[in-house]
């Protein structure tokens, strides 16, 4: 089945107590991205013609994570189960397509899973997403007569023989959404939570002999849902083992595919190299060749070719070029550029600047609000004073400038082409080009100063 025009219900509404938190636990976060922000954009990727979020605890906490979100919001003012958390979505649903209901906190369903679930179903039977799993505690099980679903009975009601069925009902499902709404309207409370349940529609569906039918997800953990924080941790660590595997597979070397985190998209070119302990968030590109040392922390970056990341660096918002060399223990910040063969070293801050090709500024500088030339040559300790306080001015160093070490430049400031500063110099007016520039105090010596010492104690 197509799934344009479908409706989809995300159910969010729950407090989430075993998480010991005041976020609502749909924000809480996998992989650099909420738990409804998975689901989210799971169903999104299936283009439904109606999207209703149902929010309870902390709604206006969720609502305010996705300002922009395009979704229809739905109340659940009180938690009397998950039947009675669809029917507040009723009024939102289109009656001519059929209606998929996801779980807010159920972040690794794969798109796949879904399309296969409505394939099965059409748009005039019930799919139910059910799991073959080892230990079915705490699961409604699958009720079957023969090979045909006949209930779902939850844990808490089920008998011994119920107890042992080890299909469980995963609560994703798929119905057409006349049915969904007469089903909803004649769910009854009387069992041993007191709640609305959701899976009570099976029995309906079957009473009305609607066909019922089940796909199965290739992975046990897309159905797994997040209760607590040692839940979110296992499934965190589940979500890294797959994004590793993926990059293996693509021909990227892991030193240790154990020891990586992706916190949203990572592309890469050929022969890349990703050492020990590296963090990877928002989006990354890194080039053919590329090599990231042991626990470097890259977010919304782009590295070329046969560029090196050496370790503990940390780069955020910044664009790398080619045969670039940054760090160890270097920070890129917002607006950093550097060009081709550029050399950031240990200890080398650069904020919103571009440093030009074959540039370098190897070891303890600070780079702000400045435009470096090509082939420059930043000594150690060398600073841009780019803030008086209240306002931000640029610095502007053209191509072969030498500065010496210790060096500040007060911006606004020019040092021309081929200028040389000498160390120690303090920079407030523009140098000229190919020429020696350099501000110092006059070196003296005292004859026969003595070095103070303490006074004997009385």
């Amino acid at each position: 089945m197509s799934p344009k025009g479908l409706n989809i219900v995300i159910l969010a509404a729950g407090k989430g107590k075993r998480m010991r938190s005041d976020l609502p636990k749909v924000l809480h976060s996998l992989a650099g991205t909420s738990l409804l922000g998975h689901v989210l954009s799971t169903a999104r990727g299936l283009a439904p013609g109606q999207l209703v979020v149902v929010i309870g605890h902390g709604a206006h906490h969720v609502q305010a994570a996705f300002p922009n979100a395009a979704v229809t919001w739905a109340t659940q003012t009180e938690q009397l189960g998950t039947g009675h958390a669809v029917q507040q979505a009723v009024a939102y649903l289109d009656d001519a397509t059929p209606t998929l209901v996801l779980y807010g906190d159920v972040p690794l369903t794969r798109i796949d899973t879904l399309r296969a679930l409505l394939d099965a179903a059409g748009t005039e039977r019930l799919g139910l997403l059910t799991a073959h799993v080892s230990d079915p505690t705490g699961y409604g099980r699958i009720v079957r007569e023969g090979t045909q679903v006949s209930r779902i009975v939850e844990h808490k009601d089920a008998t011994p023989e119920e107890h042992a069925i080890n299909e469980i009902n995963t609560g994703i499902l798929v119905a057409p959404t006349p049915f969904l709404k007469r089903a909803l309207g004649a769910l009854r409370n009387d069992n041993a939570q007191a709640e609305y349940y959701l899976t009570d529609i099976v029995g309906i569906a079957v009473a009305e002999h609607l066909p019922v039918v089940t796909t199965q997800p290739a992975h046990v953990f897309e159905i797994e849902g997040v209760n607590s924080k040692a839940q979110l941790a296992a499934l965190e660590r589940i979500y890294q083992h797959s994004r590793a595997n993926d990059l293996l597979e693509a021909g990227v070397t892991l030193a240790d595919p154990a020891r990586i985190d992706i916190r949203g998209e990572l592309t890469h070119g050929q022969d890349v190299f990703i050492d020990v302990g590296c963090v990877f968030e928002g989006r990354v590109h890194l080039g053919d060749g590329a090599h990231v040392g042991p626990y470097a922390v890259l977010r919304n970056v782009e590295v070329g070719a046969r560029t090196r990341v050496e370790a503990y660096c940390h780069l955020v918002d910044a664009v790398v070029g080619a045969e670039v060399s940054v760090g160890p223990f270097a920070r890129l910040r917002p607006g950093a550029t550097l060009e081709d063969g550029a050399h950031i070293g240990n200890f080398v801050e650069v904020k919103n600047s571009v440093i030009g090709k074959g540039s370098k500024a190897n070891h303890l500088a600070y780079v702000g609000d400045a435009t470096v030339g090509q082939r420059v040559n930043i000594g150690a300790g060398t600073i841009t004073c780019n803030y008086d306080g209240a306002n931000k001015y640029r610095t502007i160093i053209e191509d072969d400038v030498f500065i010496g070490s210790d060096t500040q430049l007060i911006a606004p400031v020019t040092v021309k082409r081929g200028a040389t500063l000498g160390a120690g110099t303090t920079l407030t007016k523009d140098a000229p080009e190919d020429q020696l520039t350099l501000s110092r105090a006059k070196q003296m010596t005292i004859p026969g100063w003595k070095r103070p010492v303490k006074k004997p104690r009385a």
